[in-house]
Parts: C-alpha cells; sequence; structure tokens
C-alpha cells in the first residue's frame, strides 16, 4: 500500500504524458495528491488528455530540441512550483531488422530515446542541485538487459538508459538527489501493438507500471523490474553462458517475437507515427 502523504503535494514531470505509460503514471499519481505536468510532442493529445484528467500542466514538449524542453520546465515551475521529480518517460519503439531501419529512424530513435533522456537529466539537475533535492527517473526497458532481434536500436538506446542513470546516481551522489531506472517488460500500451509477450510470460499492464514508479518515489531504488517475473528471467539469462541463454531466448520465442510473429496491421499505426520525421 502506498503512503499518498509522501507524494501528496509533489510537483511530478511526466515526458511522453499523453498515452500509455506516461498517461497511466500521471493518473496514478494524480490520484495520490501529486501536482502533475505532462508533456507530448503530440500537441493535440496532450491538450485533449491533460484537459480531460484535470492535470495541473500541459503542453507540447520535444524532449530533443533543448529550447522546448527548457522553456517547459520553467513553465511547469512557474505555473506549479519547483520540480520534485522528472520522469523521463519519452520513448518509441519501431520492430524489424536492422538492415531495413531507415538512417533516420535510427537517428529517431537515438534522438528521443537517449538524447532526449540525457537532455531532460541535465535540466532537470540544474533545478534541483541547488536546492539539495530530486528525484530524476528514467524509463528503461527490460530489453536494456537483454538482446532481442528486431529491436537492435532500441536495445542500444535502453542500454545506453541504464548505463547513464547509473552513473548519474555515482556522479551526484551525497547531493541529496535520487537517480532510478524503470524497466518494464512488453507492455500493453500502443508502443507493443501487435507484439505478444515472449511464452510462460505476460504483458505488464500500463497501470503496474505507474503503481510500481509511484512506490518508487515514496521509497527511491536504483532500479525496479516490472514484471518480477520476467525480469528475474532476464537477470539469470544474462548470467548464463552466452550459448545457454541464447537457446532459453529462442526457446522463449525471443528470436521471432519482434521480427516474424509481429502482427503488421495491428502495428501499422503504431509504426507510422513513431517512424514519422
Amino acid at each position: 500500500m502506498i503512503d499518498a502523504t509522501q507524494i501528496r503535494g509533489k510537483v511530478i514531470v511526466i515526458t511522453g504524458g499523453a498515452r500509455g505509460i506516461g498517461l497511466a503514471t500521471g493518473t496514478a499519481l494524480q490520484t495520490l495528491g501529486a501536482r502533475i505536468g505532462i508533456g507530448d510532442i503530440d500537441e493535440t493529445a496532450v491538450e485533449e488528455v491533460g484537459a480531460a484528467r484535470g492535470f495541473e500542466f500541459f503542453g507540447k514538449l520535444d524532449v530533443t530540441d533543448q529550447t522546448s524542453f527548457g522553456s517547459f520546465l520553467d513553465d511547469v515551475e512557474r505555473t506549479l512550483g519547483p520540480i520534485d521529480v522528472l520522469i523521463n518517460n519519452a520513448g518509441i519503439m519501431p520492430t524489424g531488422k536492422l538492415v531495413d531501419e531507415p538512417d533516420q529512424v535510427s537517428r529517431r530513435i537515438l534522438d528521443i530515446n537517449i538524447y532526449g533522456v540525457i537532455l531532460g537529466s541535465k535540466l532537470g539537475l540544474r533545478r534541483m542541485l541547488p536546492r539539495g533535492r530530486g528525484h530524476i527517473i528514467n524509463i528503461a526497458s527490460l530489453a536494456g538487459e537483454t538482446h532481442i532481434p528486431g529491436l537492435a536500436t532500441y536495445n542500444a538506446s535502453k542500454h545506453a538508459v541504464l548505463g547513464f542513470t547509473d552513473t548519474l546516481r555515482e556522479e551526484y551522489r551525497g547531493t541529496g538527489l535520487h537517480f532510478s531506472s524503470v524497466l518494464p517488460t512488453l507492455t500493453n500500451t500502443e508502443l507493443g501493438a501487435g507484439v505478444s509477450a515472449l511464452r510462460l510470460l505476460r504483458a505488464a499492464e500500463p497501470e503496474e507500471i505507474a503503481d510500481t514508479i509511484a512506490a518508487l518515489i515514496v521509497a527511491p531504488k536504483s532500479n525496479v523490474r516490472v514484471t518480477a517475473l520476467a525480469g528475474f528471467i532476464a537477470r539469470v539469462v544474462g548470467l548464463l553462458p552466452e550459448s545457454l541463454g541464447n537457446r532459453i531466448g529462442r526457446a522463449l520465442g525471443a528470436d521471432r517475437a519482434f521480427l516474424d510473429d509481429v502482427d503488421a496491421e495491428k502495428r501499422k499505426a503504431y509504426e507510422e507515427r513513431a517512424r514519422s520525421v
């Protein structure tokens, strides 16, 4: 049970907040009494959902643009006060073999999934360090601890997020700030459309990730994996000899899940939006 008194009144900013994990997280934290600011590149969607959910602040945000990100955080603080928690959630996951991935799509994945997190963290640090308090939560993925065919560039981006966040934790040790990574498995959002969970596993619900983030704000940890079973398997496989780990991955269907087994029709709308430049 989450102690709402430790979240009530906190100013929490969520990037990529118009849908999926970002929206579920904003909704959950608002219910616990937090003051929510959400940003999203999709201006229409963020304005519609922000007004419908009654979030205290919402607006367009391009996490790859320093001016956009900086201005957004300035506006949040002018409206709601100093930011207590910044959740770098914005990310995209185009699927397919690397040889078929257009260069501009590779760049887009890296710009949003890595540079957006680095930029957000940097801007958050500049605000939080003088106060001696704050929490930066970066949404990584279990893909950041594994290797999944069909997600080469995405995997690379999430490995980067984990290494980056771990480094910040040590670099700013003793400052009063917290740094956390959240590692979801495949989640039932538009990002996972047309993709089925691996054998023996299930997809997570965005509300599960939101509850995990809420608990993380109350009791900061370096990283949390969701679901627990998927996280356990990923860690165990990572400790095994390479050949054995790869055989287990193939037995679970990891070699096909994001390639041959993708339902292209169900995934079409997401792929078109994620790949748009």
